[in-house]
């Protein structure tokens, strides 16, 4: 058993800002995590002079091989500032994997456009991770098959284009398209092709399906599974505010205002109803006790984000609801399908009190339309 009186009773010069550092840790931490930080430290710093960097790519295998809270460890070395972190990202490893089997030419091109995608450009924002490998996914079969033949993105025609999209149907068809358009509007951006062989190839407008108010008793179901403050306030948000789950694990507390009863929403300032305001400060009072000294101001913290600034993952925010009907994102959407069908079908007042988009305010009010027109045809029973 490695133990810690091996660094800790060291006299080493360098090591006093550590000890000083881990102690203050200690404070914050329960037992059981104190002591593997503890064993996990005094492996890592076996030998160490002052001077030394310790990387990422030395200790992972050996602090994970023995379970020993390879994070926290590296919490506290990141603090003193001696840690490198040369472990490769994993949006490189990913990648690398989505485009292999691609031609030298095409794979490029492709990485190129990947990459903006990410990292935003003169012309375009960047997107969201999950976005981007959606995106990526949908054009890889299409150019796996065209890697097949040819060695460049240059080489691809629009008999190429039609000849593959008449494969598709559907969504599967409208999404891959848009994909491909993409990536050929990038690689005429970047002078690579002349024209892009997906211009006038008409995209056709997807029809979504009618959206379908949830029944209560799916609703109750939902309600009676919220068994913890966080649960509860993050069913509020979307059930009351239609938040979607990562506006939800980005809240801040400076987005809550308790005085004017005010709260704030991707930018959108809101009123705060009597339920969100009892579940806000359920949850508060939960968090002061649980982790009064926490540095992290994100409003929904647990015990893994409490020791650090970061958010919670949007998996930790929507667990809590699997295996229900009425899940946060089901109960989002149907707070905005209740709002046109008590307030009418108006896009306008839909996109102006939820902050919808034009497309996306019409669906809404189609879906409340029928319901509401059938309603009118059966009339009231007598």
């Amino acid at each position: 058993m490695i133990h810690s009186s091996r660094w800790w009773g060291t006299e080493r010069a360098g090591l006093a800002d550590l000890k000083r550092r881990v102690g203050k840790f200690s404070e914050r931490h329960q037992r059981g995590i104190r002591f593997a930080v503890n064993r996990g430290l005094a492996l890592v710093l076996t030998g160490y002079v002052e001077g030394d960097v310790i990387r990422h790519t030395e200790i992972f295998a050996s602090l994970r091989a023995l379970d020993l809270r390879f994070g926290h460890v590296v919490t506290v070395l990141e603090e003193t500032g001696i840690f490198e972190d040369d472990s490769e990202p994993s949006f490189e490893g990913r990648l690398a994997e989505r485009l292999e089997g691609l031609a030298p030419g095409i794979r490029s091109e492709t990485e190129r456009w990947t990459r903006v995608l990410r990292d935003g450009g003169p012309r375009s924002f960047p997107r969201r991770e999950g976005t981007v490998w959606l995106s990526l996914n949908r054009v890889r079969p299409a150019l796996l098959e065209w890697s097949n033949r040819y060695d460049h993105l240059r080489e691809v025609n629009r008999d190429d284009v039609l000849t593959y999209v008449k494969t598709l149907h559907g969504r599967q068809r409208h999404d891959q398209l848009v994909a491909l358009r993409s990536l050929f509007t990038r690689a005429k951006r970047n002078g690579l092709i002349f024209r892009s062989p997906t211009s006038r190839i008409k995209v056709g407008q997807y029809e979504y399906a009618v959206l379908q108010p949830l029944v209560p008793a799916q609703v109750d179901r939902s309600v009676a599974a919220a068994t913890t403050p966080a649960t509860r306030l993050i069913l509020a948000l979307a059930a009351v505010h239609a938040a979607r789950v990562a506006q939800i694990a980005t809240l801040m507390l400076d987005d809550i205002d308790l005085g004017n009863r005010r709260l704030a929403i991707a930018g959108r300032v809101r009123p705060l109803d009597d339920l969100t305001l009892k579940l806000l400060l359920d949850r508060l009072e939960h968090r002061r006790n649980r982790w009064p000294d926490t540095a992290n101001l994100h409003l929904l913290i647990n015990n893994r984000t409490a020791n650090t600034t970061s958010r919670a993952s949007n998996h930790w925010i929507s667990a809590p609801m699997r295996g229900q009907d009425a899940t946060p994102e089901k109960r989002r959407v149907n707070r905005r399908l209740e709002e046109a069908m008590v307030k009418g079908p108006d896009p306008l007042h839909l996109a102006q009190v939820l902050g919808l988009d034009e497309k996306t305010a019409m669906r809404y009010a189609d879906s409340a339309r029928a319901p509401l027109e059938q309603a009118a045809e059966t009339g009231p029973v007598s």
